[in-house]
């Protein structure tokens, strides 16, 4: 009878294949990462803190956005005489919806530009 352990190998003698990883490790003095470079704030993190926008027709009870108060709509319209996003602009998603309309109701009847002369 032949000796078992000159035969193949079994599963639990073979390697298992090297992991993938997405970047080689450092090899830099000490084995350890360098620090990150401070950011915009310094190594403390961030300069200023962002206040969260809060929407001015629900604050001044607005709630009417009528599309003939050109002082108002003008206000949300970018010079180019595109529609303000939410994101920039702050306002709810309620009151964008009738700003938006209301925008667009101004331009049919020409009191506000489709878009800025050149």
């Amino acid at each position: 009878m032949a000796d078992e352990t000159t035969s193949t190998p079994s599963t639990e003698q073979q390697a298992a294949p090297a992991a993938h990883s997405p970047r080689p490790p450092y090899a830099g003095p000490g084995g350890a990462r360098p620090p990150r470079p401070a950011g915009p704030g310094g190594p403390g993190g961030r300069k200023f803190f962002r206040r969260k926008k809060v929407c001015k027709f629900c604050t001044e009870k607005i709630d009417a956005i009528s599309y003939r108060d050109v002082r108002l709509l003008q206000g949300f319209v970018a010079e180019r005489g595109k529609i303000v996003p939410r994101r920039l602009s702050g306002v709810c998603t309620r009151h964008q919806r009738r700003l938006s309309l209301a925008i667009k109701q101004s331009r049919n009847i020409a009191l506000l530009a489709f878009a800025a002369r050149f």
